[in-house]
């Protein structure tokens, strides 16, 4: 009967713990699809002001739609967002075309510094980027299966999962499945036994931009979802009946 309702079956292999040792938050690398906002500034204004794209208004203050192409800000306008492109480029104001797939945040600031200082900006700029997409996938036998946005851009995969709301009772806790894009743009599918004392110091405990974590029902709730309503109501009929039949036999005695 699970092979009715499970998702992506035979998919993925157990994760492999390879020693103990505390492994790093990940400081990912950019993909293609990643909306980033990129803010130039310096003690001289003006000077930070050709790199920095114009606001766009917006309706309403500190609202945020992952889906739309601006954050909005206090300030009554948005901050226009750099789309990488399916080539891996940002074009960039001034500089132009930059190659951002593969770098991460801190790689492209450094680049994008170097171009503009001290050749257009004589004093030390400072350059913020920041993801306007970071999400994170739950779904499956959670409470509240949805996407996350992540604003401070780091999770592990317990505050995704009570994010969710928690696993239901029927969730599998030995079985998760973590469906990622590598860097190079392969999708890796793996199995992670959340009982697992070890996934705390691996590398699989804090997740990355896009991961999708599925839980999949347990035996009983894949059964009870190949019941049809008809044999639903068959089986409350039965049982009532048997309850009536406990309790004539109890008043007879």
């Amino acid at each position: 009967m699970s092979k009715k309702i499970v998702y992506v079956q035979n998919a993925g292999s157990p994760v492999s713990y390879a020693d103990t040792t505390k492994s790093k938050i990940p400081d990912p690398k950019l993909k293609v699809g990643d909306l980033l906002v990129i803010t130039v500034n310096a003690n001289t204004p003006e000077a930070a002001q050709p790199f920095n794209l114009p606001l766009v208004p917006n309706q309403g203050l500190n609202s945020y739609d992952p889906s739309a192409t601006t954050i909005s800000s206090s300030s009554g306008g948005g901050l226009q967002n750099y789309l990488i492109d399916t080539n891996g480029e940002i074009t960039f104001p001034i500089i132009g075309k930059i190659k951002a797939v593969g770098m991460t945040k801190t790689a492209l600031s450094d680049f994008i510094k170097d171009k503009i200082h001290p050749f257009y900006i004589k004093e030390d700029p400072i350059i913020s980027i920041r993801y306007a997409n970071y999400k994170v996938s739950v779904l499956g036998e959670v409470a509240r299966p949805s996407v996350y946005t992540i604003q401070n851009e780091k999770i592990n995969i317990f505050e995704a999962i009570a994010l969710a709301g928690d696993l239901t009772i029927y969730g599998k806790r030995d079985n998760v499945l973590l469906i990622r894009e590598n860097d190079n743009g392969k999708r890796e599918t793996l199995r992670i036994d959340l009982r697992d004392e070890r996934l705390i110091n691996s590398a699989y405990y804090y997740l990355q931009q896009n991961d999708v974590l599925y839980i999949q029902p347990n035996k009983p709730k894949s059964r009870a979802s190949g019941l049809s309503t008809a044999e639903t109501v068959s089986i409350s009929v039965i049982g009532t009946l048997i309850s009536l039949t406990s309790l004539i036999v109890t008043l007879l005695k």
